[in-house]
């Protein structure tokens, strides 16, 4: 089985499609996708919706998605050809209570492909790439301590190319690693196609 860890900055730079895209182009993989999301104070793990539940009991949730249509990112994987697609929700630094689930649905895999930074503590996947969109200026604490591990980077094209652009982070960090420009609607190429199948057949 190998294992796939989408990663990238910040929200709304097209990470999403990228899995979607990938599970699209290489169908043969039969993959199980995963969406892991973090949510702060005062949002609901099991919704993502603003709340006032934030107890003990409640700091996780996890869920396979069953429709292609909700109009979910785990529905999108869906729709792409992911043969399962599942959504965990933790609080901010309590994905390792969700572990022992994602470990267990990565078991019966025959494939996986997961959107997270974080999960790279707890996972050492056969390939990570993180996608940079350097008009963005916000960067996860989450990208940033990863960023070393990225094996390519997917340049989210702005017109500008990759230029610092954000405080406190060195792109010496990735020097040397495989850059491929990707652009909406589908954020992939046929580069990042044969790319992610050399390093995981």
């Amino acid at each position: 089985m190998a294992v796939v860890v989408i990663g990238g900055h910040s929200r709304n730079i097209g990470k999403t499609s990228v899995v979607a895209s990938l599970i699209a182009r290489l169908p043969q993989y039969h993959w199980t996708a995963f969406k892991i999301t973090q949510y702060g104070h005062g949002f609901c793990t099991a919704n993502g919706e603003p709340c006032d539940c934030q107890t003990d009991d409640h700091t996780l949730a996890v869920s396979e998605e069953r429709s292609c249509t909700s109009g979910t990112d785990t529905a999108r994987f869906l729709a792409a050809g992911a043969e399962r697609s599942i959504w965990v929700r933790t609080r901010i630094g309590m994905l390792a209570e969700a572990m022992p689930r994602i470990r267990k649905e990565l078991a019966s895999a025959q494939n996986a492909i997961i959107e997270s930074n974080s999960v790279l503590q707890f996972l050492k996947p056969d390939l990570y790439l993180t996608v940079l969109d350097a008009g963005t200026a916000d960067f996860k604490d989450s990208a940033r301590v990863f960023l070393d591990r990225a094996d390519a980077v997917l340049v989210r094209s702005t017109g500008s190319g990759l230029v610092p652009q954000w405080d406190g982070i060195s792109l010496r960090l990735i020097e040397g690693r495989p850059r491929f420009v990707i652009a909406p609607p589908e954020y992939m190429s046929d580069d990042v196609a044969s790319f992610v199948e050399q390093h995981i057949s």
